[in-house]
């Protein structure tokens, strides 16, 4: 398996302050099935030890430890973006926040309070400048749990969603973010689940292994889709594979509006 997104990079950010908290956070990664991990430190204000001009070293001698201690997990680098940090960075630093820097994907975090009301132009913007944006647990936000249908709007412009394993499954305890999370993967809009680890576990923890029980058990062919296809498709560069068929379709409208709040829990 594919994590898209993980705190893994020691003494950067909320993740492990030592290399030894992510070679255990990497050893539990691989032994629950995970080869490959994209590290994507906060880039946002909070933190300001994440250095985009660093994170390729960062990721580089983290793989050495991992290879001396006989860890079969890979690290590429990659970015959690901040909205505002993205509107201010230089063309150089938005590419180096994108996977693998190679200026195609980039993971822009859901805020966790009320969206702002320039959220979707900012995300328009980021877009126009070449960068598939993919959205980082949208299931948490208040906003798009009571408003279901942004989401949908934001993917029929092309932006990717990533849900978090841990919602996934039901471990943070928040409800709205289960169904949200649920929803999504049956209407067929989520494209990739990704554990948003922080340590080794099992709170936030990098075991993916629920979630993907989750997808199977609504789709075995969507959960290939998004446990491996999308994720390679989005470390190379590549657009991404064509999507499992018989997804519901997404609904629209008011009647779509009504639906999506409902599934979520929330009243109309």
């Amino acid at each position: 398996m594919i994590d898209l997104h993980a705190h893994i990079l020691p003494g950067i950010d909320d993740g492990p302050e030592l290399m030894e908290g992510s070679l255990a956070f990497a050893e539990a990664a691989w032994q629950s099935g995970t080869h490959l991990i994209t590290a994507t430190p906060h880039l946002r204000s909070d933190h300001p030890e994440v250095r985009p001009e660093e994170l390729r070293d960062r990721c580089l001698k983290l793989d050495r430890a991992l290879a001396d201690e006989g860890i079969g997990v890979r690290i590429v680098p990659g970015a959690e973006v901040d909205l505002l940090w993205a509107r201010e960075a230089s063309p150089d630093e938005l590419r180096l926040a994108t996977y693998g820097q190679r200026g195609t994907d980039m993971l822009l975090e859901s805020p966790y309070g009320a969206l702002p009301p320039y959220f979707e132009a900012h995300v328009a913007w980021i877009t126009d400048q070449g960068i598939r944006v993919m959205l980082a647990h949208p299931e948490r936000n208040p906003t798009f749990q009571r408003e279901p249908q942004r989401v949908l709007n934001l993917v029929d412009r092309g932006v990717l969603v990533q849900v978090t394993a841990m919602s996934l499954a039901g471990g943070d305890k928040a409800r709205r973010s289960q169904r949200l999370a649920t929803w999504l993967v049956e209407r067929g809009v989520a494209h990739v689940v990704a554990s948003d680890a922080h340590t080794e576990g099992p709170w936030r923890g990098p075991d993916l292994r629920p979630a993907v029980s989750a997808i199977g058990a609504i789709s075995s062919a969507r959960m290939e889709w998004m446990v491996h296809e999308v994720p390679q498709a989005i470390v190379a560069g590549e657009p991404l594979p064509p999507a499992p068929s018989g997804a519901p379709r997404r609904g629209v409208g008011r009647r779509g509006v009504r639906a999506a709040r409902r599934a979520v829990g929330v009243r109309s």
